[in-house]
């Protein structure tokens, strides 16, 4: 049987079957997100999609993000204007290819029909596809496929990966959203009598603050706000690969319409907040956010948007909320649960690659935090 992969850089290219084949199972590989993400990339990203086929039928798709560091430097850096991994950065590493989305934490990347082909011959087509980007688009420093939960990675231990090294770094905070949580009450009962006077507590210190949903028409015109919001959140990590486009928000309401909400948070008529969800079928996934620092310390702005975003998947009906790999601790007083998750990565130079074991854990380090378990 023969396979074979086209590269596309426009959804205006995909096979009418994508949806159906590859889109409808993963928002994030679909035609409009796809459109969105290309309307508004970050200005050192550049994303292709590639889709494998079995003879002439299409069996599955994935998403490659190509990430620029040369003249990037400074989303890299620290308060202090320098740091261990800004150093390794500009040493060793000038650009990097990811199999998978660099803007969400998931196994995000592909999607494949595997009642039509074998998990080995996915492994297969996934390094032929890694080895025709490399050449047919460019060479990067490094190669990463991203964010693959355990039963899976286990899977890439063949000749072919045999140069890359695994690695796990934050897990993936997801919260399972209870059957007999018909409403919020029903939530928060579930909590212990600490967690549950706490939750009430945050609520009341948002008193003052009126919280509503923008639709496309609002979204354009507090995109400015929003900007420089997500900015005071974004410019305080310690690191970052990009920085999103101004129009981003604009262009994935536009694209992904219903699928995509935004909810702002408003003090005496001024913007001070706002977060944004992915509908991803029967999940939700916790996009980027935003608010003001000073109101954040006396409103518990952060803590109010977790337990918000709970409510939204309550009371829609998802059965689960996946809040991704920051803020480990404070997601976990709200009831997320960490899953661990695995990636794999490579340097293009040899030399260098074999003292990947030892280099990883210096750049990239674990944080150390505590799971705080609010259920009785």
């Amino acid at each position: 049987m023969s396979y074979y992969l086209k590269i596309y850089t426009a959804d205006a290219d995909f096979p009418e079957c994508w949806s159906s084949t590859v889109g409808d199972r993963n928002i994030m590989l679909s035609e409009n997100y796809f459109r969105a993400l290309q309307a508004s990339l970050p200005a050192n990203m550049k994303c292709f999609m590639v889709g494998f086929y079995k003879s002439n039928e299409l069996v599955g798709g994935a998403l490659f993000q190509f990430i620029d560091f040369i003249g990037y430097e400074e989303s890299m850096k620290d308060s202090s204007g320098w740091s261990l991994k800004s150093f390794f950065g500009q040493l060793f590493i000038k650009d990097v290819m990811i199999l998978g989305n660099n803007m969400l934490t998931g196994q995000n990347g592909f999607y494949f029909d595997f009642s039509k082909i074998s998990v080995k011959n996915v492994l297969m087509l996934l390094d032929t596809a890694v080895n025709k980007m490399q050449s047919e688009i460019r060479k990067t420093s490094l190669i990463v496929f991203k964010d693959y939960q355990e039963i899976f990675a286990e899977q890439f231990k063949g000749k072919e990966f045999k140069a890359y090294f695994r690695f796990s770094v934050q897990p993936n905070m997801k919260l399972n959203i209870r059957e007999n949580w018909q409403t919020f009450e029903d939530y928060i009962n579930d909590f212990s009598k600490k967690y549950r006077s706490r939750t009430r507590a945050a609520k009341k210190k948002l008193q003052g603050v009126e919280k509503r949903e923008l639709e496309l028409d609002l979204v354009k015109k507090y995109q400015p706000n929003m900007n420089d919001l997500y900015h005071n959140v974004a410019d305080n990590a310690s690191f970052n690969t990009f920085f999103l486009a101004g129009n981003h928000f604009e262009k994935m309401k536009e694209n992904l319409a219903e699928n995509f909400r935004i909810f702002g948070y408003f003090s005496e008529g001024k913007l001070v907040g706002f977060y944004t969800l992915i509908i991803n079928n029967i999940d939700v996934d916790t996009y980027f956010l935003g608010y003001d620092k000073e109101l954040q310390k006396e409103k518990q702005i952060y803590l109010n948007m977790l337990l918000d975003m709970v409510e939204f998947g309550i009371t829609g009906r998802f059965k689960r909320i996946v809040f991704g790999r920051t803020a480990l601790e404070i997601k976990s007083t709200v009831g997320a649960e960490p899953t661990e998750i695995f990636g794999l990565i490579k340097h293009n130079n040899f030399i260098i690659n074999s003292f990947m074991k030892i280099l990883f854990p210096s750049i990239s380090p674990k944080t150390e935090w505590v799971q705080r378990k609010p259920f009785k």
